[in-house]
């Protein structure tokens, strides 16, 4: 088993579609090769069409990514919590946290966009 490399992945959610064996295959590829981390977006509000938008929930995402890894962090970037109901996000991230075997990691704020600002008043 080669050592885990200090670097970690983006995971490419809009070129890597809906394909649940290929997002496994590229996971599992990844942690084969010693990858460090993977790393889910997220956007809730966008403009469609725009390039570079995932469209997987990243908390979902990370989920099915603990069950078929077992070794590399599992990570978001920065989550727009204002976009969801805290509670059931914490509870969420907690949950994935815990059958992940404590191998997430999460990043919240507030939004950047003024789009994501307009949609939320």
């Amino acid at each position: 088993m080669p050592n885990r490399l200090p670097i970690g992945v983006f995971i490419p959610q809009p070129e890597i579609g809906n394909n649940p064996a290929g997002i496994r295959r590229f996971a599992v590829e990844l942690e084969a090769l010693g990858c460090a981390h993977l790393l889910a977006y997220d956007h809730v509000v966008h403009r469609a069409g725009r390039a570079g938008v995932g469209n997987h929930e990243p908390l979902t995402l990370l989920a099915f990514l603990a069950a078929v890894t077992g070794r590399m962090r599992l990570m978001t970037a920065v989550v727009i919590l204002p976009q969801r109901q805290t509670v059931l996000f914490a509870k969420q991230a907690a949950t994935v946290d815990l059958l992940s075997g404590g191998r997430l990691t999460v990043g919240v704020g507030i939004g950047w966009n003024a789009l994501e600002f307009e949609a939320l008043n």
